[in-house]
C-alpha cells in the first residue's frame, strides 16, 4: 500500500503482525481490533488536526494501544517464562534524531511515555529494568502493580506455550507502533511491546532498539516494525529502510518491500513495517498473513485492515 498528500498530516498505526487464519477471529473480535486501531488513530488525529507535532501524535497513538488489553503492549502484554510482563518501548523524532528507549519495565503503566521522558529529561537514549521504572516514577509517570498488565488470555497463552515445551513463542499479536507526519513535514515513530510469550526474563525486543524496530529521519522515513525481533535487530530494519531512501535514493515502497520481502525473508525472519516519509507517503509492507493496521489522513476517515490480502477500509461500525 502506498499513498501521499503533500503538506497534510497523516498517521499510520499497527497492532502486530502474525500468521493467523480468517477463521481465527469472530466478526465481533475483528471489530474489536479495528475499533482499537481506530481509537489510536483518533488519538493521533486529535494532536495533528490542531497543528500538533508528529512526535506527540505517535506517543498518543501508542499510549492508546498500550491501554487496550487486546494488544501486546502495556495492559494485555504477553508474559515471560516466569509469568511476568516485561515491557519495552521507544520513540524517535525524525527532525532532530533525538530518541528515547526503555526495556524490561515492570511497573510503568505507559512505557512509551517513559521512553519520551528518557529522550527529553535525561542525557541518555536507553534505560533498562527497575532503574527505568524508578526514573519514570521520578518523572511523575503512573506506576502500577505488574498484575495490572496481566490478562487471563495471556496467562492461558503462556501455559499453552510451556505445555508444548516451546523455548519461546512468538505472539501473533506483537509490537504496537505508530508513525506520523505533521503539517510542517516533521515525522516521528514510536513502538511498544511485551515481547514474546515465554521469553527468557531480561530479553530485549527490537521495539526498544533504535534503528531496528523503530527509526525516524526526515531525510529518509519513519518506521515502526512488528515481527521476530531478533531478525529486526540483526538487520537494523528501520535504519536500513530509511538509509535506502536517504543514500540509495530508493522510493519508500521499494525500500520497505526490499527489506521485508528480501533481506528479512532471506534469513527466515517474519514481520512487517508501517512507514511514512516527509511528503506524507505511507507504505505498509509485511511477509506474514496479516498485520493489524490502520491509516488516517487529513480530511479522511480511519481505515483499518487485518489480513495481508485485504485493502484498508472503514469499519462497518463507522459507516
Amino acid at each position: 500500500m502506498c499513498s501521499h498528500d503533500n503538506h497534510l498530516y497523516a498517521v499510520a498505526v499497527h497492532g502486530g503482525s502474525g500468521h493467523y487464519s480468517r477463521n481465527q477471529f469472530s466478526q465481533q473480535e475483528r471489530q474489536a481490533y479495528r475499533t482499537g486501531l481506530e481509537r489510536a488513530l483518533r488519538a493521533a488525529e486529535a494532536v495533528l488536526k490542531t497543528g500538533g507535532a508528529a512526535l506527540d501524535a505517535v506517543q498518543s497513538a501508542v499510549a492508546a494501544l498500550e491501554d487496550d488489553a487486546l494488544f501486546n503492549a502495556g495492559c494485555g502484554a504477553v508474559l515471560n517464562a516466569g509469568g511476568i510482563a516485561e515491557l519495552d518501548a521507544a520513540i524517535m523524532d525524525g527532525t532532530t534524531l533525538k530518541a528515547g528507549a526503555v526495556a524490561g519495565m515492570k511497573t510503568t503503566r505507559n512505557p512509551v511515555r517513559a521512553a519520551r521522558a528518557v529522550m527529553e529529561h535525561s542525557p541518555h537514549v536507553f534505560l533498562h529494568g527497575s532503574d527505568a521504572d524508578a526514573f519514570a516514577s521520578r518523572q511523575g509517570l503512573t506506576q502500577v502493580d505488574n498484575a495490572y498488565f496481566v490478562t487471563v488470555a495471556r496467562e492461558l497463552q503462556l501455559a499453552e506455550a510451556q505445555a508444548r515445551g516451546e523455548t519461546f513463542s512468538i505472539s501473533k499479536f506483537g509490537t504496537v507502533g505508530a508513525v506520523a507526519r505533521d503539517r510542517l513535514g516533521n515525522i516521528a515513530a514510536a513502538t511498544s511491546t511485551g515481547g514474546m510469550t515465554n521469553k527468557l526474563p531480561g530479553r530485549v525486543s527490537d521495539s526498544a532498539v533504535i534503528g531496528a524496530g523503530v527509526y525516524a529521519s526526515r531525510h529518509g522515513c519513519a518506521v515502526a516494525g512488528s515481527g521476530h525481533g531478533e531478525f529486526f535487530i540483526r538487520l537494523a530494519v528501520g535504519k536500513d529502510i530509511s538509509g535506502r531512501i536517504e543514500y540509495g535514493h530508493q522510493t519508500l515502497a521499494d525500500a520497505a518491500n526490499h527489506v521485508i520481502h528480501t533481506s528479512l525473508a532471506s534469513l527466515g525472519g517474519e514481520g512487517g513495517v508501517i512507514a511514512i516519509d516527509a511528503r506524507g507517503t505511507i507504505v505498509i509492507a509485511m511477509n506474514t498473513a496479516g498485520m493489524f493496521r490502520g491509516v488516517l489522513k487529513e480530511s479522511g476517515e480511519p481505515e483499518t485492515g487485518i489480513y495481508a490480502d485485504e485493502a484498508l477500509s472503514r469499519s462497518p461500525a463507522s459507516l
